[in-house]
């Protein structure tokens, strides 16, 4: 749904000094110093986060719509699975997020991994039981297929690797068809970043350097990036024909495939605190650069700069 892709954002800004202050990865055999106020702080961050989050989705999305007995929903064929791919990004970065916080207060390794990087599901679940007792939606079994797989993305990593080797990222450029539908897909820049999925790109971001040797001269920062998104559509499921009476266009809806490449900008060595900050803060977006891409209509298009 368009509302999990406005919490995934809303939840970055809110935690970005949590997740700016260090990278999430494990370094094998460390010893952490636990710390109970650290651990009182991160436990009162994340209760207070929690309140307010589903106090502000149950007013910015619930509240106007007439409530049911809890049912199922099968929303699996909209908006050519746009709307999964950001369950499973906002799964993961919210266990990323939680593995961060844990690791923060000295908490056991494998115990911060599990603890925090179930946050996401623990999150999300709750999302989905608040759609299951709404009539206009209801608890989808897509969504939370896609939120377990982001969840287990980020705890398996961290796991096998003691570190993210495989980020997800995203990345937005403005499309032509939001002008259509703006109450659907956004009246303004920043609504059509939230909720125009055919603007949106989302990525699987793969840093070699990790799968080398150390003696490797490959540049640690450089990654493979494969990309997902879908153009065409004005509906979820479907596009409408007309709207309050005036016709609309024909949009044909595909799907687009990329492969390009990426800077893990956490990898490029820096003695500033503040550029370290930033690098970790704006981590999650996908840098600018060139790409191929294959669609459904079975076009090869390049990009010179895609993002």
């Amino acid at each position: 749904m368009i509302k999990l892709t406005t919490f995934f954002f809303l939840l970055l800004l809110s935690c970005k000094e949590l997740y700016s202050q260090r990278d999430t990865s494990f370094i094998s055999g460390e010893e952490y110093s636990f710390s109970k106020r650290k651990t009182i702080l991160a436990g009162g961050a994340t209760g207070a986060l929690y309140v307010s989050s589903m106090t502000g989705l149950y007013f910015l999305w619930y509240k106007d719509y007439p409530q049911s007995r809890f049912h199922f929903f099968n929303d699996n064929n909209e908006w050519q699975q746009m709307d999964k791919i950001g369950h499973f990004t906002t799964g993961y970065y919210i266990g990323k997020l939680g593995i961060d916080a844990l690791k923060w207060t000295g908490m056991k390794r494998k115990k911060a991994i599990w603890i925090g990087g179930i946050s996401g599901l623990i999150f999300l679940t709750n999302i989905e039981i608040f759609d299951g007792f709404s009539s206009y939606w209801g608890f989808s079994y897509g969504d939370m297929t896609a939120n377990i797989a982001g969840s287990g993305l980020v705890i398996s990593q961290a796991l096998i690797w003691d570190e993210q080797r495989i980020k997800l990222k995203f990345s937005f450029l403005p499309s032509p068809y939001a002008k259509y539908r703006p109450d659907e897909l956004g009246s303004n820049l920043a609504q059509n970043i939230l909720k125009d999925y055919n603007g949106q790109t989302y990525w699987l971001s793969i840093n070699i350097f990790s799968f080398l040797n150390e003696e490797s001269k490959f540049p640690e920062w450089l990654n493979v990036a494969l990309g997902y998104g879908a153009e065409g559509m004005i509906g979820a499921k479907e596009n409408p024909t007309q709207i309050n009476g005036n016709s609309l266009p024909y949009f044909k809806r595909y799907r687009q495939f990329y492969l390009s490449v990426d800077a893990d900008l956490t990898k490029i060595r820096t003695k500033s605190k503040f550029l370290k900050t930033v690098f970790s803060t704006i981590g999650f977006i996908k840098f600018p650069a060139p790409a191929l891409e294959f669609n459904s209509e079975k076009k090869l298009v390049f990009h010179p700069i895609y993002f």
